[in-house]
């Protein structure tokens, strides 16, 4: 897609973002309403350091994915992914894998050295999981039946490497 953009959220990408999430069938209503408040203290909060959020612009103002993302709490330099949502007709296009990018970069920039996502063992999640992998992500713990039976939490971590000082600090 030319012309995409990574920018920070903004209040008009709020209904276009949470119909993002429903569409992609892949979320509970309760897991919708997390994102929503999510969306809601980092809108009405802007001092607030928690939460981190940027959308995918198609380059006329439309949101076409987001991701969320901040420092773990009582940490040093551990950063978590929330979420990484891509509206479902654009999916398989590269946004996900730019917004996940972008992520890394800024969780760089702010001194982070580690990333953690966590995510379902379902099997409708076995595509969110390659994509992890595909990105230098590696499983690193799992807790058997966490969000229910049969459903067990996969802690997904990526350190940041060296590298990404090398190549980053240019565009500081």
């Amino acid at each position: 897609m030319t012309g995409e953009f990574i920018r920070p959220m903004v209040r008009n990408d709020r209904d276009v973002l949470l119909r993002m999430v429903r569409g992609t069938g892949m979320f509970t209503p309760e897991e919708v309403d997390i994102a929503a408040e999510l969306m809601d203290v980092y809108l009405d909060r802007p001092d607030q350091k928690d939460y981190r959020l940027f959308v995918a612009d198609d380059g006329t103002g439309t949101a076409v994915g987001y991701v969320c993302f901040g420092p773990t709490p009582a940490t040093k330099s551990t950063f978590d992914l929330y979420w990484i949502v891509v509206e479902p007709v654009r999916q398989h296009c590269g946004i996900g894998g730019r917004l996940l990018a972008f992520a890394e970069q800024t969780c760089h920039r702010s001194g982070g050295r580690l990333i953690i996502i966590e995510t379902s063992s379902l099997e409708k999640y076995e595509p969110t999981r390659k994509f992890y992998l595909r990105n230098g992500y590696s499983i690193e713990a799992r807790i058997k039946n966490f969000y229910a039976p049969d459903d067990d939490r996969l802690i997904f971590t990526r350190r940041l490497p060296d590298i990404l000082s090398k190549v980053y600090s240019k565009d500081r």
